[in-house]
This record gives structure tokens, sequence and C-alpha cells, in this order.
């Protein structure tokens, strides 16, 4: 059955995540803890599959739960960028995401922050683009612009299926791989050091684009 959210007219609300544990990989966990003596992070899932638990909607656009997977749209008269926001913000981190990109340009946003007056996320993005456009770039909206720009004919990305996109900050150090290529990497980057994920919908374009299997681990 599908499930539709509608953007409401507000900004994210500050209330605890919903965090589905994910068990697995504990014998590559134990043999790390032996090298390193500390066990890592668990890995975390942040959508449950079912509805968006942790998540808030900021205008504009619509997403819809189908068949466990998140879907974004919008219409191209829509001006304003549609978001989905977690509720919980991050520093050092580990994100695993899948997204298949069918129409429109967006984005993963990471140590991002809510601009209440431009009713809007600031901060990096890892760029998605259903053209293939710098895929796994990064981005710095309200600051910077481009920061990191592969080349568009990267052959990492597949168009319309199923892209694996991971990204790692810890410090000032960001890294990106799309479908385990490496796409862009920053050392000692002056940007925020802590903030929240979000998912785009671009103002001004039609909008399609798809996501799962959103987990991530915390890194200390």
């Amino acid at each position: 059955r599908t499930r539709t959210f509608l953007a409401p007219e507000r900004e994210p609300r500050e209330m605890r995540s919903i965090k589905t544990p994910i068990h697995g990989c504990i014998a590559l966990w134990l043999c790390i803890a032996s090298v390193y003596g500390k066990e890592p992070a668990p890995l975390e899932s942040l959508f449950n599959g079912k509805d968006l638990s942790g998540w808030s909607v900021l205008p504009a656009g619509q997403w819809k739960i189908e068949d466990g997977v998140i879907r974004g749209t919008s219409r191209a008269s829509e001006k304003r960028h549609g978001m989905l926001v977690s509720e919980k913000s991050y520093r050092d981190f580990e994100i695993t995401i899948e997204y298949k990109a069918i129409a429109g340009n967006s984005g993963l946003y990471f140590r991002s922050k809510y601009d209440k007056r431009a009713s809007k996320m600031k901060g990096f993005q890892a760029e998605i683009d259903a053209s293939g456009k710098h895929p796994g770039g990064l981005y710095e909206t309200g600051g910077r612009t481009w920061v990191v720009k592969p080349d568009r004919t990267s052959k990492a990305f597949k168009p319309g299926q199923w892209n694996e996109m991971r990204v790692r900050a810890q410090g000032r150090d960001i890294i990106v791989f799309l479908n385990g290529v490496k796409t862009a990497e920053l050392k000692n980057d002056s940007g925020s050091l802590e903030g929240h994920f979000g998912l785009q919908l671009h103002g001004g374009q039609r909008m399609d684009v798809s996501f799962r299997n959103i987990r991530i681990r915390e890194l200390h």
C-alpha cells in the first residue's frame, strides 16, 4: 500500500529519532575490535521502510512510501526546494544510501542546517542527478557552491538504475564513493562539523527520485 506525505508549511520539529538497529557483520566487528581494542558502533537504519518516523517534511513537493522505498516528486512549476530532513543531527559518521534518479536534480545533504528565513537547507550535499552530471560531487548550498566537481562522464553512475552512494565524514576529512568508485575527497575542510541529513527535491524542475537502504554508522 502506498502512503503519501504532503509537505506542510513548517520547519522541522526537534524530536527523538526512531532508529532501528541492523544486526549483522558481528564477526567482522569482533575482528576489528580485536585489532583496535574497541568495538565499532553498530549500523543503524534511518528509514524503517514503512513511514517517515525520524524525518521532517519541508516545503515543497510530495513524498510517498512505495514498497519499502521513499519516492519524492514535484512539478517544474514548484519553485521551492522540497526537503526530507533527519530530525537528529550527526557529527562523524559513515552513511550508505541507495538512490534511483528518474528526473531532476537531487542530493544527499549532510552536516546541514535549516535556514528558516530562506526556507531551505544550508550545507554540504553529495550530488545526485538523473542526467549523471557530476555524480557524487560535493556542493555547498548557501556557501562555496561547487567544492569538488567530478567528471560528468564518470562511468560509476548507472542511469535509471539503483546506485549506491557512501559518504564518510570524520573530523574535517570527507570522502564520497559512488558504486564503489571514489568521486570526491576533502582533507582538512573548513565546513560545518555537525548537522542534519537531507534528501532534496530541487525547485523549478520536474523531480522523480527514490531512496532506500539508508544506513549509518556513527564514528567516535
